[in-house]
């Protein structure tokens, strides 16, 4: 039998044990910090003068998150040496900060412990931890494969089409095939990808690594497996499929329409050329973040569509960011419900818990809040007009990297808050307010039920 002084220490411990969310969250912070250091270092920047610790610390976050945002321009700005920390720190933060590290102890320990397959299902929304150690070696295969595919297609075409050196096309086709599966939207090109916008063979590769990076790795695999067979599809693989492809006809013809006759985006181009670009700009809203015609050029109403999609984001347990595809479609489908007088809201055959309505709800009220007041504090300090400080605190939030061109000259507070909304974009608000949690709270007792009058 223990004693009281043998049996406190382990209850010390067990009451100082992190959270998965905030073992997550600590990972993300503490290798943006390295990044910091590193764009700091003097080799990292063009010039005799090293980075600010704004311009390396707003690159780094934005870079993990996979964001895009930048304060400084990405092709002249930095040297290859940090180009290449910008890469590494977008590849890293695409395969998620805890997935990575389990990728290291599979490597050296052949195993996961039990602590390690929690921390690794908390980042990859893995239902199960039986399933963390395929689903660890898969996000590494189907990323490396698909990035090499990619980074194969732009490499010949830079190389045949654009007559650059071998060595610096496979730089180009390394560099953009990792940024765009990762959907970063970080570009070697001053104008981003303004020069290849009527370029199907760098535009089309780039858009099918972004839009496979935000289908999410669990519907990657499954597809894999049973692409021929739908019917062994789960619920989240169905909605994902079903709500990308949805999202992406809507996008594309919402912004080809409203900027056809533009003669600052899609006006000058043949009619192959302005349906290129408005795919592809469709395909950036699924929070890739490249842009091929001038972002602070289009129309009021083409930024207010896209403020939607870039909210929405693609699907969980991916590289993109935003509320995801699922939670946009459980709120469809509640509504759907409640329109129709159905008792239970049923999806694809099945039913939907009353844990996934109300996690949905609490995503998507958290989002709406943290942008809300991210645009408000922005609007206080800045007399930059509404749709462009809103157009940029969703980009940020959705961890897209759209921007009207406004993210460089914003006040350094103004910098902080899209760094704020970067980070938390990229941990999802639910796991961001998971990881501030010092307990969980649970009820002994249930109070007797009353509706309020609603509507």
């Amino acid at each position: 039998m223990h004693s009281p002084a043998t049996r406190e220490p382990g209850r010390a411990a067990k009451r100082r044990r992190l959270h998965p969310a905030q073992v997550v969250a600590s990972a993300f912070a503490f290798t943006i910090l390295v990044g910091t250091a590193l764009l700091m270092l003097p080799n990292a920047r063009v010039g005799p003068d090293s980075a600010t610790f704004m311009e390396a610390l707003f690159t780094a976050t934005s870079a993990v998150c996979v964001t895009g945002l930048t304060v400084v321009d990405t092709a002249t700005y930095w040297t290859p040496f940090g180009q290449i920390v910008i890469l590494a720190l977008i590849q890293v933060g695409g395969f998620g900060i805890m997935t990575f590290a389990s990728v290291i102890g599979l490597a050296v320990v052949r195993k996961l412990s039990l602590r390690s397959r929690i921390n690794a299902a908390a980042e990859a929304k893995s239902v199960g931890l039986e399933d963390v150690k395929g689903l660890v070696v898969g996000v590494v295969k189907i990323s490396l494969i698909i990035e090499a595919a990619v980074a194969v297609l732009l490499t010949i075409r830079f190389l045949f089409g654009y007559g650059e050196p071998f060595g610096r096309a496979v730089w180009l086709g390394v560099f953009h095939s990792v940024s765009s599966f990762n959907n970063a939207g970080f570009a070697l090109f001053s104008d981003n990808m303004i020069s290849y916008a009527t370029d199907p063979w760098i535009c089309l590769p780039i858009c099918a690594a972004i839009i496979l990076g935000g289908l999410g790795f669990p519907v990657i695999m499954q597809l894999r497996k049973h692409l021929r067979t739908p019917l062994k599809w789960t619920m989240n693989t169905r909605i994902v499929v079903a709500g990308t492809i949805v999202l992406l006809v809507f996008g594309s013809v919402y912004i080809t329409a409203l900027e056809w006759n533009n003669p600052n985006t899609l006006g000058p181009m043949d009619w192959q050329g302005k349906l290129l670009a408005g795919f592809f700009q469709s395909v950036q809203t699924r929070t890739a973040g490249f842009n091929s015609i001038d972002i602070g050029q289009m129309d009021s109403a083409s930024l207010l569509g896209m403020d939607v999609l870039m909210l929405i984001g693609a699907g969980p347990a991916g590289t993109a960011g935003g509320i995801k595809i699922t939670t946009f479609a459980v709120l469809f489908f509640i509504l759907w419900a409640e329109v129709r007088g159905d008792v239970a809201v049923n999806v694809f055959g099945k039913r939907l818990s009353r844990a996934v309505h109300r996690q949905a709800i609490t995503i998507v009220l958290l989002a709406v809040a943290v942008v809300i007041t991210a645009t408000a504090a922005l609007m206080v300090m800045t007399d930059i007009s509404l749709d462009a400080l809103l157009f940029e605190a969703i980009s940020a939030f959705g961890t897209v990297g759209l921007s009207t061109g406004i993210t460089a000259g914003l006040p350094p507070a103004g910098q902080v808050i899209l760094i704020l909304l970067m980070f938390i974009g990229r941990l999802g608000p639910i796991t961001f307010a998971s990881a501030l949690a010092l307990r969980e709270r649970r009820s002994t007792y249930e109070l007797p039920k009353e509706r309020p009058i609603i509507g």
